[in-house]
């Protein structure tokens, strides 16, 4: 029951900070007994990196769904595989994205 700063993010997820205080468990000189208490939660005014990678994927999501319908519109027929490039392309990104959701989830039951 060590104690240690926390970070809090606008998202809701949080990070462990630096070490702050040895309980009276552990007695060793730079050991800690394993189990983390909060001492003080700073909030942070950014997303955690889980949040941000998630953002930056739906926005080449959307990128590439506005590119498939421009080139449908287009003639569809002449772009066909670049057509099916991008959709393949889609679905691989949402994939990460489903896993990163995922990867959040598995943090937040970790608290």
């Amino acid at each position: 029951m060590c104690f240690f700063d926390q970070c809090q993010f606008v998202c809701g997820d949080y990070k462990w900070g630096h070490f702050r205080q040895h309980c009276a468990k552990e007695y060793r000189t730079g050991e800690t007994c394993g189990m983390k208490l909060v001492m003080t939660t700073y909030q942070s005014h950014e997303k955690c990196k889980i949040c941000t990678k998630i953002e930056t994927k739906w926005g080449r999501i959307q990128k590439e769904q506005e590119r498939v319908l421009r080139w449908k519109k287009e003639n569809g027929k002449s772009r066909q595989h670049s057509i099916e490039a991008s959709e393949e392309k889609i679905r691989d990104l949402q994939q990460e994205v489903n896993n990163l959701e995922w990867q959040r989830s598995q943090n937040a039951m970790e608290l």
